[in-house]
């Protein structure tokens, strides 16, 4: 039995009769950037994050970046972060002129290894940029400690994790700033690209209003040079109409994840997902750790499974990153889930023999 990593067109087909009508509805107002169908998403998205302010952006990378522009990060500050993640997380940080500084990972849930963060903290250091990653909130609370103890912001790049919680709170309301991204394969995600963001300052959220709209307010009349990172209406439409079915997706990929945990736990080879306590895991991506992941992946492939390398190589040893000064063997953690992490299927739509197939055969490689 063939299964895709991921089937955007079932969930599609569940909610055609919601989408089509919007989409109709914006195309005949002519009201494509902005607008009151993105204050109405925003509206709503807000009080599903938990969070005084949410405003739209063209997308989680101009997420990251509005946010950093926000807090005039410059040349020659610093931001800590992880090198475990998308490219945007620290592509942001460089194109607001400022220095990435990686630190290692936790190798169960793959978000930072607090203990490590201090360390790296100097007098050019602004902001601390933590990454939930796959769905899973960062230890947010020594985070926060540290911020506070050394007067440093903190943007939580919460791309892959809306909904996610830790101890009962939605991840963007623990420091400065939420990031979030709607790439068509994330948990919420729209017809292109979109992006959001969090915060709980009004003064901020007023600030990134101006920023993604080129900083001008009223037109033609610019307090600061921004960029254009608005949202599109068509996609906060598509947004407003998925958002009520998120947490029944998230429901349906916790439960898929159940059962691929539940079918690997005999097999000592496998590391399946490690859950912190106080945490609820969202599963963006269903992420095993394996020896012979790659050998692994030609035979899913083989045999018509979807899987996924998140990430093969690491930030620190991006050619790109090469003027940082990180060698091979800078960050053990990290090199060493980036050598045997495979993500599985886990959309919300696999049916108990799509899931069934997927983990027999990995147990079979794996026996």
């Amino acid at each position: 039995m063939a299964v895709p990593l991921l089937d955007l067109k079932a969930q599609y087909a569940a909610i055609r009769s919601e989408i089509e009508p919007v989409l109709k509805q914006v195309c005949e107002s002519q009201m494509f950037i902005l607008g009151p169908g993105v204050v109405a998403f925003e509206k709503n998205v807000a009080a599903y994050c938990q969070s005084k302010f949410a405003i739209g952006v063209s997308s989680g990378s101009d997420a990251l970046l509005a946010c950093l522009m926000a807090l005039d990060i410059k040349p020659g500050d610093e931001v800590i972060t992880s090198s475990f993640t998308f490219f945007a997380t620290a592509g942001a940080i460089v194109r607001a002129g400022a220095k990435p500084v990686f630190v290692d990972i936790d190798p169960d849930t793959y978000n930072f290894d607090t203990a490590l963060i201090e360390g790296a903290i100097t007098s050019r250091t602004k902001a601390i940029l933590p990454v939930h990653l796959f769905g899973q909130v960062a230890p947010m609370k020594a985070i926060m400690a540290i911020a506070k103890k050394y007067n440093l912001a903190v943007i939580e790049d919460a791309c892959q994790s809306i909904g996610a919680s830790q101890d009962g709170i939605k991840c963007g309301n623990f420091g400065t700033f939420g990031c979030f991204s709607f790439f068509p394969s994330k948990n919420l995600g729209c017809f292109g690209d979109g992006g959001l963001i969090t915060t709980n300052d009004a003064a901020l959220a007023d600030k990134i209003k101006l920023l993604r709209d080129h900083g001008q307010n009223p037109r033609y009349y610019y307090k600061m040079v921004g960029g254009n990172f608005r949202l599109d209406a068509l996609q906060a439409a598509v947004l407003d109409v998925k958002l009520k079915y998120l947490d029944s997706w998230h429901a349906g990929r916790r439960r898929n994840a159940a059962i691929y945990n539940k079918m690997f736990a005999p097999c000592k080879a496998i590391k399946t997902p490690v859950t912190t306590a106080g945490n609820e895991h969202i599963y963006n991506q269903y992420t095993i750790s394996v020896p012979r992941r790659d050998e692994l992946q030609k035979f899913l492939a083989e045999a018509q499974i979807g899987s996924a390398v998140y990430y093969p190589v690491p930030l620190h040893v991006q050619e790109c990153f090469a003027d940082l000064g990180y060698k091979a063997g800078s960050l053990p953690m990290t090199e060493k889930a980036a050598g045997e992490v495979l993500s599985l299927p886990i959309f919300p739509e696999l049916t108990s023999e799509q899931i069934e197939t997927v983990a027999n055969a990995v147990l079979k490689f794996c026996s």
